[in-house]
């Protein structure tokens, strides 16, 4: 049996924050401002993990009420999502995602972002798509106010219950 998930993520860019991005640190001016580490792709694709299975949405899982889970690294909180996938006998297909950013560019980042997402969800690197595109300049994201992502993902049954 295949099951479907989606998700999506924003969040603020602003000065002084690390710049997280698919569990990479990113070179950049700016970083996202969140609760944790606020690194929006793997958010995405942990909303995309939860959808799949009609667990919720992060913040159901990983409040921002929660103290414990201030500054977490969202390699953690993938890695925990992850876990509950594969706990009901699932395992992941492939992933397919977006960013939408004005900058930095981040394709050449992709690669190790990849084999980070890859490792923690137990799939090939090549079963894991980063795509990036800008918004010309159009919108929040344009002004460099705010960056999203876009996951989706596709689960099967490895055993049954």
């Amino acid at each position: 049996m295949y099951r479907i998930g989606q998700g999506i993520d924003f969040h603020q860019m602003v000065e002084g924050r690390e710049f997280w991005l698919g569990g990479v640190l990113i070179p950049h001016t700016k970083g996202a401002l969140g609760h944790s580490d606020a690194d929006v792709l793997l958010h995405a694709i942990c909303d995309a993990l939860l959808g799949a299975l009609g667990l919720g949405d992060i913040g159901k899982h990983f409040p921002d009420t929660d103290p414990s889970l201030k500054n977490i690294d969202s390699k953690i909180l993938l890695a925990k999502t992850y876990a509950l996938i594969k706990d009901r006998g699932y395992s992941v297909v492939n992933i397919d995602s977006t960013i939408l950013l004005q900058a930095p560019k981040i394709m050449k980042y992709a690669t190790e972002m990849k084999e980070v997402i890859a490792r923690i969800v137990e799939i090939s690197p090549e079963d894991v798509s980063i795509k990036a595109t800008t918004t010309e300049q159009m919108s929040f994201i344009g002004r460099e106010e705010g960056i999203v992502a876009t996951a989706n993902i596709l689960i099967t049954k490895v055993q049954s219950q």
